[in-house]
């Protein structure tokens, strides 16, 4: 039996979900989980189902024949083996924390996704993705050579056909070309609870605050630094009594969960661009289950 995941966007009007279940249900398919929302401001809907066919499936023959019931209601979608796994490279600067978080996940199966290579401004973190056998870049970023450098970034991205590029702590500013190039398929992790404290530094920023609680936001990159849609944020407590070291320390756990459950969303197509917001669904029953413990 094959899984498979149908997205869906459009204007909200009746007979939407309607149209999808009886062209799934017509091509032999069962429905096992299904997700919607109608946003009233925008007028905006959307929608996830995940389904299982008995038969050899054709996604390019399921994608020819629902356009009629998709330009009816003029819907943007898609349909997606949830078997293939997404290729994406990691860029990672000094901070090595959600690198390793990712990389565990990634081994035990529990983010099921393909890492075709790591970029890095650094040596730090070589011998660890060797030693796991990905591909590592160093490309090293000054003022002086940085078109040069992301053109290099982009050739690894091109060259591997990765889907998406995940900003694991990279520590520096991308281009607005390659954000506008790469629109919808960069994740970020900031160190911090946005909207507050963006730019450098953000956890002393809070100290300077006195905040009570500190969190970190992953969010899309676009050409406004930190202003992109959130897919997912996290929060842990700290009291008067601890300093700018200990938010680093307390942060660095929450950072790697935001960032995991983030790139899971997008990897199920469970996130949906809603102008300058995101819509995320909850994940399908099962999606987060580890192939293996260790």
């Amino acid at each position: 039996m094959s899984k498979y995941a149908l997205t869906v966007t459009c204007q909200s009007q009746r007979g939407i979900v309607a149209a999808i279940a009886n062209y799934l249900a017509d091509n032999n398919c069962d429905i096992t989980d299904s997700a919607q929302f109608d946003d009233k401001e925008t007028g905006k809907f959307f929608m996830r189902v995940s389904f299982d066919t008995h038969d050899s499936t054709d996604l390019a023959a399921m994608t020819d024949g629902f356009s009629t019931a998709a330009k009816d209601f003029g819907m943007t979608y898609a349909f997606h083996d949830e078997a293939t796994k997404m290729k994406v490279v990691i860029m990672v600067s000094r901070f090595g924390h959600c690198l390793n978080d990712l990389l565990y996940r990634w081994r035990i199966g529990a983010l099921p996704i393909d890492i075709v290579a790591v970029i890095s401004n650094h040596m730090d973190y070589q011998k660890v993705v060797v030693n796991n056998d990905i591909p590592f870049h160093c490309i090293k970023v000054t003022k002086e050579n940085k078109p040069n450098a992301e053109a290099k970034i982009m050739s690894v991205v091109e060259d591997s056909g990765a889907e998406l590029i995940v900003l694991a702590r990279y520590m520096q500013i991308l281009s607005d070309q390659m954000c506008k190039k790469m629109s919808g398929k960069i994740i970020n992790i900031h160190h911090s609870f946005l909207p507050s404290f963006k730019g450098a530094n953000p956890y002393k920023q809070a100290f300077q605050r006195g905040v009570k609680l500190i969190g970190a936001t992953s969010h899309y990159v676009t050409a406004d630094l930190d202003e992109g849609p959130i897919i997912e944020q996290d929060i842990v407590r700290v009291t008067h009594a601890q300093s700018p070291e200990d938010y680093v320390s307390l942060g660095r756990d929450v950072e790697s969960q935001a960032l995991s459950r983030a790139i899971h969303a997008h990897i199920h197509r469970r996130v949906f661009l809603n102008g300058n917001k995101t819509v995320v669904f909850p994940a399908s029953p099962g999606s987060f289950a580890s192939e293996r413990m260790g």
